[in-house]
């Protein structure tokens, strides 16, 4: 295969697969299909724990389904199992640890998405990333990396002709390169 075509191959391969990414990573905060959620609390165990991470798309939830969704009136998510109910009436939510139905029955506008993906342990240091104290201390430490004086230069030693004045700004004197050696007088 030639190399530009087997350049070009690459390229689309290499675009199709961001195009993919894209299309299923899109968050749904910007209008996209794609919900992260960092597990916290204990309502879901076993299932999912404190620190856990649930990528969920969007979708029409089905009875045994596990959703992510925004209650009315509360700024914050809730992911629970979907135990019946239906998308015009409301579905009935109960977290898998708990003994009762959660007191919100979300209609399909509330539902960010129905969980796809689950990562054990990989929200605990995804949150580390949405804490603004450590983005903040990552650029205290970039700037100070950057802006660390570095060592002094070393002064060049000064050289043959540095008491005749010459310097950056001089052309220094012709050297020859063989010195004469006197003749001996008998």
């Amino acid at each position: 295969m030639p190399g530009r075509v087997r350049s070009a191959v690459g390229w689309a391969l290499t675009a199709g697969v961001v195009g993919l990414l894209i299309w299923f990573g899109w968050p749904s905060t910007l209008g996209g299909c794609t919900t992260l959620t960092i597990v916290s609390g204990r309502s879901m165990e076993p299932t999912y724990r404190t620190g856990d991470l649930v990528v969920s798309r969007c979708g029409v939830p089905e009875a045994g389904d596990v959703v992510v969704y925004t209650p009315p009136g509360v700024d914050g998510r809730i992911i629970h199992r979907v135990v019946g109910g239906d998308a015009d009436d409301g579905w009935s939510i109960q977290g898998d640890n708990n003994d009762f139905l959660d007191p919100w029955r979300p209609h399909q506008e509330d539902v960010l998405g129905t969980a796809r993906v689950h990562l054990p342990g990989v929200g605990r240091v995804a949150s580390l990333l949405l804490d603004p104290w450590a983005w903040a201390s990552l650029l205290v430490i970039a700037a100070g990396v950057l802006l660390w004086p570095g060592r002094p230069e070393e002064q060049a030693a000064p050289g043959p002709g540095a008491a005749s004045g010459t310097g950056p700004d001089t052309v220094p004197d012709a050297v020859p390169d063989t010195v004469p050696v006197p003749e001996r007088v008998p």
